[in-house]
């Protein structure tokens, strides 16, 4: 089964990309997400590894994950190694002069091998699965436009402080 969502978010590409790529943010902002662990040596990046368990009804599935794209700021993918057979991708795209940032979350999972009992769960766990991407973006955008808020905010004070700074002749 695969399922996507979408969304604008007023903040440039590198600012989300720091969220997207961030592990110890997950649980922060994904939606159903109750673990989202390094389980690798190297944190992020292809290769980096990670346990992840996301609620869907009252069963928690995942299992382990590898990053097998990280093309900074645009593309983030990984794959399972153990568990749900998954595949995950972010994508953001600039908007707007850099301005903005359209980020896409897409999410294909199957219960390999299960045959058509298999294939109700998928279809029954959609829905679920899908309001969960969609919470997820929505948070990340609550997010990381404050964070931008709060970062145009402090450049405002720091150039009214060094306007306000008499000079000395």
């Amino acid at each position: 089964m695969r399922v996507q969502a979408a969304i604008d978010i007023v903040a440039p590409p590198q600012l989300v990309w720091g969220f997207v790529t961030d592990p110890t943010r997950y649980l922060h902002f994904m939606d159903g997400v109750t673990r989202w662990e390094v389980a690798s040596e190297q944190v992020s990046g292809c290769g980096a590894r990670y346990r992840t368990l996301m609620r869907v009804g009252s069963a928690e599935v995942g299992g382990l994950v590898e990053i097998v794209e990280h093309e900074q700021p645009r593309e983030l993918a990984w794959t399972s190694v153990t568990g749900i057979d998954q595949r995950g991708r972010w994508r953001l795209r600039a908007r707007a002069n850099g301005a903005r940032t359209r980020v896409e979350l897409r999410l294909q999972y199957g219960v390999a091998g299960a045959g058509v009992l298999g294939w109700l769960a998928e279809q029954v766990a959609a829905p679920a699965v899908r309001e969960n991407l969609r919470r997820s973006l929505r948070e990340l955008k609550r997010q990381a436009e404050h964070e931008q808020a709060r970062a145009a905010a402090a450049a405002r004070r720091a150039a009214a402080a060094a306007a306000a700074v008499p000079t000395r002749r």
